[in-house]
């Protein structure tokens, strides 16, 4: 796994625990206004967060975006199997269409 996906899935869980840690000290006696001293810690720890979320950037690159296990970029529906290998084409109509009302060479049938 790529370090800035790692950071960057870790940065709802960071802000839950300053509440709590903060909470248990309020709790405890420890701490008197809990949401004044809540403020400046989430801006340091957010900024912290993005720091390192930049230095994960220079280091890796960007991340990788998820092309599926088909490698088509789009992943199969739940319950689909998913394609071996699909053909490539750059065909817009399939090859071997026939209009309704007209036989293969052209004419009316």
């Amino acid at each position: 796994m790529n370090r800035y996906i790692l950071i960057h899935r870790l940065r709802v869980p960071s802000f839950l625990l300053l509440i709590g840690v903060l909470a248990l000290l309020h709790t405890m006696g420890l701490l008197e206004h809990f949401w004044r001293l809540f403020w400046p810690l989430a801006f340091i720890l957010g900024g912290l967060i993005m720091l390192a979320e930049r230095a994960a950037l220079t280091i890796d690159g960007p991340p990788m975006p998820y092309m599926g296990p088909s490698g088509t970029g789009v992943p199969p529906y739940p319950g689909q199997p998913a394609a071996q290998n699909p053909a490539p084409t750059t065909a817009i109509v399939p090859a071997n269409s026939n209009d309704f009302g007209h036989g293969p060479d052209g004419g009316l049938s």
